[in-house]
């Protein structure tokens, strides 16, 4: 049964932002964060209620996001994140590692030291959320830091691929991430921001691939 007490987590509207784009870009960030479980059915109007706004906007974001394979809608209606199989799972993970380092390899060029520095800084962030337990800042904080090394080649055209991927793994990953601490033996991130100040591009492909395995 749908959950009769659906929260999404607020983020900020910025004044010029429809109210349809509004609603896209909030579901979209509970999936990206695991707000929204597998195989939990919501409904329209229990999305709209959630956010304040009329069923129309809701369904549209719906539309783009089962158009990206982040939600499934059945039969009667109802919405649901698609479960999780081992299967989908691994050609998930394939998927993310061989764009993503296709992706990291076309920026190494354009990485500056700002960059560098600034990848330092979530990666700080990062750090902080492992000790805390805090998986939802720990996933935004990892997309951001993704997602600051493929933005660098200005030409790139992997990031809707890769965003993508993340809506479909973010349910999943909130899941996974219960005992976050496991995860990070080894820090990858360490070893990617190393590997771009040596501009060592076999190293940083490496530590990409380990990282999303």
């Amino acid at each position: 049964m749908a959950n009769p007490s659906l929260v999404l987590p607020e983020i900020e509207k910025p004044g010029k932002m429809t109210i349809q784009e509004y609603a896209y870009v909030r579901l979209r960030h509970a999936l990206m964060v695991g707000n929204l479980a597998p195989g939990v059915p919501v409904t329209i109007r229990g999305l709209a209620g959630a956010m304040g706004v009329s069923p129309t906007p809701v369904r549209e974001a719906l539309r783009r996001l089962s158009s990206q394979n982040a939600l499934s809608v059945l039969e009667n209606r109802r919405i649901v994140v698609p479960s999780m199989t081992a299967k989908r799972f691994n050609e998930l993970v394939s998927l993310r590692s061989a764009i993503e380092t296709h992706a990291a390899e076309c920026a190494l060029p354009y990485i500056s030291e700002a960059i560098i520095d600034k990848l330092v800084a979530i990666d700080a962030v990062m750090d902080e959320a492992v000790e805390a337990q805090d998986r939802i800042t720990l996933i935004i904080q990892n997309q951001q830091f993704h997602g600051h090394i493929y933005r660098s080649n200005r030409d790139q055209l992997s990031m809707p691929m890769i965003e993508s991927i993340w809506l479909q793994l973010g349910p999943f990953m909130h899941m996974a991430l219960r005992h976050v601490g496991t995860f990070y033996g080894v820090d990858r991130h360490k070893e990617i921001i190393a590997a771009l100040r040596n501009r060592n591009l076999d190293d940083l492909l490496k530590a990409i691939h380990a990282h999303i395995h």
